[in-house]
């Protein structure tokens, strides 16, 4: 099964149990995020990634010029561990790991999350590739990703058990919307993958296809 249908069918079974109001809810924050044309803000292909540093799940910084040294990277932005979707993106993406090391590209993901909510994550999904802690969400910004949770989802999200000040060490409800960007060894971005949907990720498939194009 690929990640997109993987996507599809966690969303059906989580929409048929969920009321109707919740959905109702939900579905209109995404909604308005489309509308928002906070893709148009985003960087996109042809666009020059920033230089930034973060660190990873124990600790250590890692920069982007780091990891470009060598050749192309795949830089994946997702919300947090609490992300169902996220954790499926994430654990595709592990299994894609080899044939994205094989085209001499390296991996890394970024959430706001802390690092040791990041050191978990890395646990759970048994990652093997850097997992980066965007903290207040300064690099996700510089890509144009950031929105704030309406206030109508908060106590649904809690309602969910997701706390997110504590995961994300701030009260901004602050997120990225998920984007994966190839990135090419000068900077270019090669490809970019936005979407305000949640629900929908690229496909470790296509990643591959965008990194054999380079």
């Amino acid at each position: 099964m690929n990640l997109p249908q993987e996507l599809a069918d966690h969303l059906a079974k989580s929409q048929a149990n969920r009321p109707p109001e919740i959905k109702q809810v939900m579905g209109k924050a995404t909604e308005d995020l489309v509308k928002s044309g906070i893709t148009d803000q985003s960087l996109n292909t042809g666009d020059t990634a920033p230089n930034f540093s973060l660190p990873n799940a124990t600790g250590q910084t890692v920069a982007i010029s780091d990891l470009l040294a060598n050749g192309p990277v795949v830089i994946s932005f997702y919300r947090g561990q609490w992300c169902p979707y996220c954790n499926l993106e994430l654990r595709a993406l592990q299994e894609a790991l080899p044939e994205i090391q094989s085209l001499g590209a390296k991996l890394a993901a970024i959430s706001p999350q802390t690092p040791d909510n990041s050191l978990s994550t890395t646990e759970k999904n048994e990652l093997t590739f850097e997992v980066l802690s965007d903290v207040g969400n300064q690099v996700a910004r510089q890509f144009g990703l950031v929105f704030s949770l309406p206030e109508e989802l908060r106590p649904i999200y809690q309602g969910f058990g997701i706390d997110l000040p504590a995961h994300n060490g701030d009260k901004t409800f602050e997120l990225p919307i998920p984007a994966t960007y190839v990135i090419k060894s000068d900077g270019a971005i090669a490809h970019a993958f936005v979407d305000p949907d949640y629900t929908k990720r690229m496909d470790p498939a296509d990643i591959v296809a965008a990194l054999r194009s380079l």
